[in-house]
């Protein structure tokens, strides 16, 4: 399945998506993720595969021990397309490696703004989270404001960029937290279980978590099935 995965795109808020582009290690190696992972355990020892059922018990052992490093083993490269409201929560996790698509260099369209479903209310309890949403008549007033405010940011992008402003000063003009940004991201399996942890988390803000759902369901289950197996015993659930 993991030959399938590299390439493979999917959609996420209204006008993001992400997709894999590099895997390793890569398909073509005919060693897969779960058993590279083995491999570099069993190094310690100077070992290799013991057949299905006793690699799989030793990487269960090794993720519920916390025994990490050998997760390091595999790699994940991503490009990510999300608004900045997203990546403000993204880059906290140093873990990832990162390179961003330069407003400097490519001008913005008109598409490239994030337009929620729904308006979340505040949390009573919580001064950084969300909850509940509002009516559909607030919501639908809230949505059509918003449109406005980016068709006129836009408006003066557009008109800065034809009067010969440079694109790196124009773009003062957009809407700062909702401009789609596409990025080409990598991190190992390890500190990529850490990412999916805290921003799967039901805590976690809406635009970050759908992102980290989607790597988890389409990306990393499909690459590293037994450690994923893990991965929702041990760190999700806690068993």
């Amino acid at each position: 399945m993991a030959d399938q995965l590299i390439g493979k795109r999917v959609d996420v808020l209204d006008n993001g998506w992400i997709e894999l582009i590099d895997l390793m290690p890569h398909p073509e190696s005919k060693v897969s993720g779960d058993l590279a992972i083995v491999n570099a355990a069993r190094v310690s020892f100077l070992g290799e595969s013991k057949g299905p059922e006793r690699d799989k018990r030793l990487l269960f052992y090794l993720l519920r021990q916390r025994h990490t490093s050998p997760f390091e083993m595999v790699e994940f490269k991503f490009r990510v397309r999300a608004p900045l409201v997203t990546w403000w929560q993204w880059v906290r996790h140093r873990t990832w490696n990162m390179n961003a698509q330069s407003g400097r260099y490519t001008p913005f369209q008109e598409s490239d703004f994030y337009v929620p479903d729904v308006w979340r209310r505040q949390s009573k309890d919580n001064k950084q989270a969300s909850e509940g949403a509002l009516e559909a008549a607030e919501n639908d007033a809230l949505t059509r404001q918003l449109l406005q405010h980016y068709d006129e940011g836009y408006r003066l992008y557009a008109q800065a960029l034809a009067q010969g402003v440079s694109k790196e000063m124009a773009r003062l003009f957009l809407p700062g937290f909702s401009v789609y940004y596409t990025w080409v991201t990598k991190i190992d399996a390890h500190n990529l279980m850490h990412f999916l942890r805290l921003r799967m988390a039901s805590d976690a803000q809406l635009e970050i978590r759908v992102y980290a759902e989607a790597i988890h369901e389409n990306f990393f289950k499909p690459a590293l099935p037994w450690t994923a197996e893990a991965f929702e015993r041990y760190v999700i659930k806690g068993g």
